[in-house]
């Protein structure tokens, strides 16, 4: 049995979001996502200093290097795949990062509004 191509919140096929770092649920690249996958690690997003700091402060380190996991700590500028929720927490808090449309997965879109993503669009 053929598995359908994932769908991104614009209704096309998902794009990646980033090889440098790999992301993803399924650390393929993409913002990919499944039943296992509790924290819905579908929204692809560019980091900033304020969102990692926010991150960070909500207990969820995203800046230190954890080599055990294969984890090169994330930078401003590099994209990750986070979780939906953390995304709708940030945005709710006036701290959200920019995200990428074409690489966000529409599993997002049963935590986050669209226009919350939408708000914080760029270009791929």
């Amino acid at each position: 049995m053929e598995m359908e191509p994932p769908i991104n919140i614009l209704g096309t096929p998902l794009e990646p979001c980033s090889e440098q770092p790999v992301t993803g649920f399924f650390r393929d690249g993409h913002c990919n996502t499944c039943a296992e996958d509790h924290g819905s690690h579908t929204v692809c997003a560019i980091m900033t200093a304020e969102f990692l700091a926010f991150s960070k402060y909500v207990g969820n380190d995203l800046s230190t290097p954890r080599p055990e996991f294969r984890f090169p700590g994330l930078k401003p500028g590099d994209r990750w795949c986070l979780c939906a929720a953390r995304f709708l927490q940030a945005h709710e808090e006036g701290c959200a990062p920019r995200v990428v449309l074409e690489a966000t997965h529409r599993g997002a879109l049963d935590i986050v509004p669209f226009e919350a993503l939408h708000a914080q669009a760029v270009s791929n």
